[in-house]
Formats: C-alpha cells, sequence, structure tokens
C-alpha cells in the first residue's frame, strides 16, 4: 500500500526531560532492559533513530524542533481492513479483488498460490518518540485544538483528517474478547504486549521480505509452515498494526482465538522469497457483517476461520 507524504514544516514543541536534568534515553535502551532476550524485528529498528541520536536531551526543559524527531503526517485516509468494526469501502473492494489480502485458514498448505505484492514501509520516515515525549503530546478526541497546535495543524486539511481519524480509531469500543490500546511510543507497545501476555518472556516478529516490489505477482507456499507461540487461551498473541500518524502510532490488541503461523513465500515470477506471518482469526462472529473479509472471501460471519498477512511494517507478539 502506497502513501502520499505530508511534511509538516513548523512545529516546535517543549519537551520536559526532568526536573533532575535527567537524560532522555532512546527506546532501544528501554527494549534491552525489558526484553534482553528478545531479538527486534525489523518493523521496529526501522522506527528507530540510531543510538546516541538522543543523548544530548540532557536539560530540564528545553525547546526541540520537531524535524529532529522526524514527524511527518502521511497517508489519505481510509479505515483500516484490520479493524472489524468497519464495513469495506469501494475503494478497498477495488484495491483488493485481485490481491490475496485476506484467505482461509484451510488454505496454509505446502504448493499453494496467492496473487501478492510487498511494497515499502507505510510510515514513510514517521519514527517512534522516546515516551518522554510522545507522553507530553496529547493523544484524545478531547484535546484535539491542543493537539493541532502541537502538531503545527490546521482545521479543514488532509495532515487534520489523518490525525482525527486515527484517534477515533483508537477510541472505538472493543469487540467482545478484544483488548487493546494505541500506542504511541515503543516503551509503552512492550509495556502492553508483556502485561497482556503475563510475560517478558516473548518473541516479537513482523513479515520480512528479500526484495521489495509495487509488482502484483504470484506467490507460492514453500515448506516450512508452522505455528507460533502458546496454545493457552490466557496468552492469545498480541497484534500491533501501523497508524497513520505524524510520528509512529500502533494499534495493539488481543483477541480471543487467534493463531500466529510462519509461512514460507517465494514469488513464481522472480524467486522473492518472503518470511511471511499470518494471523488466523478463528471466532468472527462480532466482525461488522460487512467487513472486507467476508465480501472478498464470500463467508459469513463466525462460520470458518479467517486468515490475512501481517504486513511489513506491523508487529505480533507472542509467549516464547
Amino acid at each position: 500500500m502506497a502513501f502520499h507524504l505530508f511534511h509538516i514544516i513548523t512545529f516546535l514543541m517543549l519537551v520536559v526531560v526532568g526536573t533532575n536534568g535527567a537524560i532522555l534515553l532512546p527506546p532501544q535502551v528501554y527494549w534491552k532492559s525489558m526484553l534482553p532476550n528478545t531479538p527486534m524485528p525489523k518493523a521496529i529498528t526501522n522506527l528507530l533513530h540510531p543510538v546516541g541520536y538522543w543523548s544530548e536531551g540532557k536539560a530540564t526543559a528545553t525547546w526541540v524542533d520537531a524535524s529532529k524527531y522526524g514527524i511527518n503526517v502521511h497517508a489519505v485516509p481510509e479505515d483500516s481492513p484490520f479493524s472489524y468494526k468497519y464495513a469495506a469501502t469501494d475503494t478497498q473492494l477495488h484495491y483488493n479483488s485481485n490481491v490475496a489480502l485476506f484467505f482461509l485458514e484451510k488454505d496454509l498448505y505446502y504448493g499453494k498460490k496467492f496473487n501478492m505484492k510487498f511494497t515499502t514501509s507505510n510510515n514513510n520516515g514517521a519514527k517512534f518518540l522516546p515516551k518522554e515525549v510522545a507522553d507530553s503530546i496529547p493523544f484524545s478526541s478531547n484535546k484535539m485544538e491542543n493537539i493541532l497546535n502541537k502538531l503545527s495543524i490546521k482545521k479543514g486539511t488532509k495532515e487534520y483528517e489523518i490525525v482525527k481519524n486515527t484517534i477515533n480509531e483508537c477510541e472505538e469500543k472493543v469487540i467482545k474478547g478484544e483488548e487493546k490500546l494505541c500506542v504511541t511510543s515503543l516503551e509503552s507497545m512492550v509495556d502492553f504486549a508483556t502485561s497482556k501476555l503475563g510475560s517478558n518472556n516473548v518473541e516479537a516478529i513482523s513479515t520480512e521480505v528479500e526484495k521489495e516490489s509495487n509488482e502484483l505477482q504470484e506467490y507460492v507456499i514453500a515448506k516450512g509452515v508452522k505455528k507460533l507461540g502458546d496454545n493457552n487461551k490466557n496468552k492469545q498473541p498480541v497484534v500491533c498494526h501501523t497508524e497513520n500518524y505524524p510520528y509512529a502510532v500502533f494499534y495493539c490488541h488481543k483477541t480471543d482465538k487467534t493463531k500466529v503461523y510462519y509461512v514460507p513465500l517465494e514469488g513464481v515470477v522472480d524467486g522473492n522469497r518472503v518470511k511471511a506471518i499470518v494471523v488466523c482469526h478463528t471466532d468472527t462472529s462480532e466482525w461488522n457483517p460487512k467487513h472486507l473479509a467476508f465480501q472478498v472471501l464470500k463467508v459469513e460471519p463466525g462460520t470458518v476461520p479467517i486468515c490475512h498477512f501481517l504486513p511489513q511494517d506491523h508487529v505480533v507478539w507472542f509467549s516464547k
């Protein structure tokens, strides 16, 4: 999915580092302290500044140019196909008519072919902010004026619609069996995932592609499909979907009756190899009956397990 990029030209933000003059630590330091035995997936490393980037953040209160944080706005607003509450839009139905975004669990077998394309990441440069910085920016529909001021966004613009739509989606009520949180920092993502999984002994993985391409082609499932994670009902995986926002924000949720698979793919035309992650939902009875998955697969809610490939910039967490 390709997106247009809109740069926020000017934005000055008050960053409170702490009255004790504490150094602003990079998010990867928190990851190492909390998850010393968990490798960081590419979907996360792509959103981080290099180690040492924040080492000059020693101050009690400093005015910082937001361009330093990689803050920008991207994408045309549209309901996410990975949100269960939304009916499919005409654009989604047209765009996905030939792409295997959703499929049935019974199709996960060696030799099965799918029409797919693996494009560049959706975030287009939006990076994670350190938790202290992210927490200093409101993230609530009740504080839109404050948000717009901090991000130098005007009402009526596409940037405004993107911010408003993302916050509204994050504030939607959960469906039965779902627990969710929109996380605005990597630290918050780690905290949410480990709290829902009940342990720091976790894996975090994302789909990885040998070579990215905007070309649609046929992929075949190679040998090596395997189920990941724990079958324990209380340890259902946590899936984090990237959101359209000026900086990295993820919609993280844990739902009942969810399975995760590792699925190796090979491009029929160019031999491109993909280490794909697949999420399967075995109970879709609470989904919108007009959801994209039902319209594409021609099935009814709650009848059969529905699966989807996880885009490269999304992350799934599960217990080791």
